[in-house]
């Protein structure tokens, strides 16, 4: 059995994921914007499931959020950061992201940090972050990480997208010589909320979205390896943007500053 973390699991593949993680018999941390929501769902899921909360477009709640996550769990064998938003207008979170990117990134960005104590307790921990085939399309400004310029719905949600892979790329990097294991993935186009708001609709079933997920998250063979990209159950090449290493580690570095941070050594 495994501990394993679900950010925004009250809805969509997330609350998939957890429902087919803990139906295997693993231990699940249910993520969700609110308490209501996140017991809601652990009560469906039933016995061996934990209910966490915690607004991600708030870093003052995302670090209460870790703190819930260390009062409930020694450890953390997986820490799935799933959770993700499309908006139609541009909007500000309470710390002056950009609500695209806040979510999307700099929550998880900061909440990974917060969590690594517990992970590197567990003796096989892993970190997927779930980004998406858009983000091929995507660049990256490092002097307009709060996407002032040019705002679109579809380009701020790609460019979050990249910015996953390359917090991926850049994390290998800083977790080697630990045994965390970090990887990004494409969950493929499902029938969400966020799909149906952001691309009209369309896609799979979310009661067939979570292979690539769960798999990412458990499969043993997944671990032979570290900074992959996964998609549709195997691993397939990210964007040649995706894996800039300057690019990446300057992103890591402001994320640092913004996030308040401190950086894990550069090896």
């Amino acid at each position: 059995m495994r501990t394993i973390l679900v950010t925004g699991a009250t809805d969509g593949i997330g609350k998939e994921s957890a429902r087919v993680l803990s139906s295997l018999g693993h231990r699940v941390l249910v993520h969700g914007r609110t308490e209501d929501k996140a017991n809601r769902v652990a009560a469906e899921l039933g016995a061996g499931s934990i209910a966490v909360w915690g607004d991600l477009s708030s870093l003052s709640e995302v670090r209460a959020l870790a703190e819930r996550v260390h009062e409930k769990v020694d450890h953390l064998d997986v820490l799935v950061n799933n959770a993700g938003v499309f908006q139609k207008k541009r909007e500000e979170t309470a710390d002056g992201f950009e609500l695209t990117v806040g979510v999307n990134h700099f929550a998880h960005f900061l909440l990974t940090h917060l969590l690594l104590d517990l992970l590197k307790k567990s003796p096989s921990p892993r970190i997927v972050n779930t980004s998406s085939g858009v983000h091929a399309g995507a660049d990256l400004d490092i002097g307009d990480l709060q996407l002032s310029r040019d705002w679109s719905g579809y380009g701020a949600y790609a460019t979050s997208k990249l910015m996953n892979v390359l917090f991926t790329t850049e994390l290998v990097k800083r977790l080697a010589g630990t045994s965390i294991v970090v990887h990004s993935l494409h969950p493929g186009v499902v029938a969400t909320k966020l799909l149906r708001s952001g691309f009209g609709g369309g896609g799979t079933p979310v009661s067939e979205s979570t292979g690539t997920t769960v798999m990412v998250a458990i499969d043993p063979t997944v671990r032979q390896s570290t900074g992959k990209y996964w998609s549709n159950e195997r691993e397939t090449k990210p964007s040649p943007r995706s894996q800039d290493a300057a690019l990446a580690k300057a992103l890591y570095e402001e994320s640092c500053k913004l996030t308040g941070v401190t950086p894990l050594p550069s090896r």
